[in-house]
C-alpha cells in the first residue's frame, strides 16, 4: 500500500548529518535549539552523542554556525541549497516569449573538479545538456544563472529559438518520469495525514522526498508542459500538508519540553 511504502522509506537509514541538515533546511529561519535537533535525530535511532558529534563537524565544515546559546543555524553551501529549495518549492517563473537560454562551454583541458563544479552550477540553474558542453533551457526564469557561480570565462551565454521547443524539452528532460513520480508523491501525501507523533519520522522522510523531487522540476513554461502536468498540484498539496506537519512537530516539541 501507499502507506506501507511511506513507512518503508522512513525506515531507510538516515545519517545524523542528513537528519540535522534536513531539519534545518525545513525551518524558517533555518535554525533550531540543540535539544530539539537531538530529539529529532532520536526519531531515527541516532544517539545524542552521535548527533552532537555531527553538529560539531557541521560547524567545523562551515555547514552550520552556533552563537553559543545552544542554537544552530545553517551556513555555507547548505544555505545556498536552501535558496534553491525555496525556489523549487515556489515554482515561480517569468513570461516566456519563445526564446531559450543557451550556455556553451568554451574552455578545454579543465580538471575533473572544475568540470564537475561547472556541471553542477549549470544543473542547479535548471539548464539541461543537449550534448557535451552545450546546455539549454526556456528563458522563463528570473535568474537562470547568477554571476557568482565561478563560470566566468568558462561559459558563453546566448539566446536561441528552437524550431520545435516542445520536442526539445521532451528530449532534454524525462518529463514522463517526473510526472509519474509526482503523482506517486501526491498519493503518499494523501495517505499520511500529518497529525500525531507516529507520523513524525515517516513524515520527515516524505517531506524530504517531495523537496528533492521539486528540485528536479525543469520549471517549463505552460506551453511546453505535457498534459496534466502535476507541478502546481504537487506544490499546493505539499504546502498544505507541510503546514499541518510543522504544527504537529511544534506540538511534539512543546510536549517533550524542548524550546
Amino acid at each position: 500500500t501507499v502507506l506501507s511504502q511511506v513507512t518503508q522509506e522512513s525506515n531507510t537509514p538516515f545519517t545524523a548529518r542528513s537528519v540535522l541538515a534536513s531539519a534545518l533546511l525545513g525551518m524558517d529561519p533555518p535554525e533550531l535549539p540543540v535539544a530539539q535537533l537531538v530529539r529529532l535525530t532520536g526519531l531515527f535511532g541516532i544517539s545524542e552523542n552521535r548527533a552532537r558529534v555531527a553538529l560539531s563537524r557541521m560547524v567545523a565544515g562551515g555547514e552550520a554556525t552556533t552563537d553559543g546559546s545552544g542554537r544552530y543555524r545553517l551556513a555555507g553551501h547548505l544555505m545556498a541549497r536552501r535558496s534553491r529549495q525555496s525556489a523549487s518549492r515556489s515554482g515561480v517563473t517569468t513570461d516566456y516569449a519563445g526564446q531559450w537560454r543557451l550556455a556553451v562551454v568554451t574552455t578545454s583541458g579543465s580538471t575533473a573538479d572544475v568540470r564537475s563544479e561547472r556541471r553542477r552550477a549549470l544543473a542547479y540553474a535548471r539548464l539541461a545538456e543537449l550534448r557535451e558542453g552545450v546546455w539549454m533551457r526556456p528563458d522563463n526564469l528570473a535568474s537562470p544563472l547568477t554571476t557568482n557561480t565561478g563560470l566566468d570565462g568558462d561559459v558563453e551565454f546566448m539566446s536561441a529559438l528552437p524550431s520545435d521547443a516542445r520536442q526539445l524539452a521532451a528530449r532534454l528532460w524525462d518529463l514522463e518520469e517526473w510526472s509519474t513520480r509526482s503523482f506517486a508523491l501526491l498519493d503518499r501525501l494523501a495517505a499520511l495525514p500529518p497529525a500525531g507523533p507516529d507520523v513524525l519520522a515517516p513524515g520527515f522522510a516524505l517531506s524530504a522526498a517531495v523537496l528533492r523531487h521539486l528540485q528536479a522540476d525543469p520549471l517549463l513554461p505552460e506551453e511546453l508542459q505535457p498534459p496534466r502536468w502535476p507541478g502546481r498540484q504537487l506544490r499546493a498539496h505539499y504546502d498544505e500538508w507541510d503546514t499541518r506537519y510543522r504544527s504537529t512537530l511544534a506540538e511534539w516539541s512543546r510536549a517533550s519540553g524542548t524550546p
